[in-house]
């Protein structure tokens, strides 16, 4: 368990109730310097914390993340009758019947083939709203090409006459509201810790992306479904939220037209590439996100945020939960020395700069 300090006592209290004796306790104090700070938010980004208290699982031999949810793990099994807890297809977790908002009901083995949005959302939350409006309009493209591709609604709503004036506006699936279990499991499986959220899965129930939202609103009409993870992105409004959730390398330089930055791109594609490729056989998320960024409002406000110099190009990495940044002063951008510059950041071998 990884407590802010201000949740020590609290967190305490609860570790101490557990009747398991297999938690490792694990709280950081004194995080009064950029050094103490960082150590405290790289396990914070490593586990993809994004609000206290969390509970992570770690298999202790492997170190990989058997489930990040822990908190909904306790509520739901606190005899731990399910432990170790670890992840559970796809398929098995959303067994069932699932809703259609003409009152009829589909069997989930319905599913069996196709694409799958795992959309996690709720009425009363403004940007959900926002979010199923267009993505009911993605929805009607995709299923008009022919692909195989339905959606899984998984309410977060607080009662279940809002889940039925939300679901009206759907045309896809979803899970029934009574079955606060199943909901559970779900959110469960992916870790969720915010709405809205969009999961795509593959035909076998393998995840795609759990960036779905910004990809829908990047790509509304659907050109690049089902969204497969691109090596290095082009900094936009749309996915800058990327930047908060780990340490991202970014490129900027001075291009101010479409088709500008696809030089830097090139540069940089291959190391992202063998990056992806090394994490993606060992079953983990690649530790650092690629973006290049040109002369735009956007590139100018994270500049100006995180104190960077007007150089072009200038090679960072920014890692905004920890509020560090690492910047490599050369006078030649080359392959080798992006390489050599990621390669040193994920040995640890890198001092941070306060942001």
């Amino acid at each position: 368990m990884l407590s802010a300090r201000a949740q020590i006592s609290g967190c305490i209290e609860i570790f101490f109730s557990f009747s398991f004796s297999f938690f490792f306790f694990f709280t950081l104090l004194g995080c009064n310097n950029i050094s103490s700070s960082y150590k405290w938010c790289y396990l914070w980004n490593k586990y993809k914390v994004t609000s206290i208290p969390s509970l992570v699982f770690v298999d202790a031999a492997t170190g990989k993340i058997v489930c990040r949810n822990g908190l909904l793990v306790v509520r739901d099994d606190p005899k731990g009758l399910e432990f170790p807890w670890g992840p559970k297809p796809f398929a098995e977790v959303v067994a069932g019947p699932l809703l259609r908002n003409n009152r009829q009901t589909a069997d989930s083995g319905s599913l069996e083939g196709h694409y799958v949005g795992v959309y996690f959302s709720a009425h009363w939350c403004p940007p959900c709203r926002s979010l199923t409006r267009v993505l009911v309009e993605s929805y009607r493209t995709v299923k008009e090409s022919g692909q195989k591709f339905e959606i899984v609604f998984v309410s977060a709503d607080r009662s279940e006459e809002s889940f039925k004036q939300y679901f009206s506006e759907m045309p896809w699936l979803a899970v029934p509201y009574s079955d606060e279990a199943r909901r559970s499991r779900l959110n469960r499986l992916y870790g969720i810790q915010g709405i809205p959220t969009l999961i795509l899965l593959d035909a076998e129930g393998h995840v795609i992306t759990r960036q779905g939202r910004v990809e829908v609103l990047n790509d509304p009409e659907c050109r690049l479904f089902p969204w497969h993870p691109r090596p290095v992105l082009e900094l936009s409004e749309s996915n800058a939220v990327q930047l908060h959730e780990g340490p991202c390398l970014v490129l900027f330089v001075d291009a101010e037209e479409e088709g500008e930055l696809e030089p830097a791109k090139e540069l940089i594609q291959p190391i992202a590439e063998k990056l992806m490729a090394k994490y993606k056989a060992k079953e983990e998320e690649t530790p650092l996100l690629f973006f290049v960024a040109g002369e735009d409002d956007m590139s100018d406000s994270l500049r100006d945020y995180t104190n960077l110099p007007e150089a072009a190009p200038l090679l960072t990495i920014l890692d905004m939960s920890a509020r560090a940044k690492y910047v490599r002063d050369v006078e030649e951008i080359t392959p080798a020395v992006v390489e050599q510059f990621v390669g040193d950041f994920l040995a640890e071998k890198l001092k941070p700069e306060p942001i």
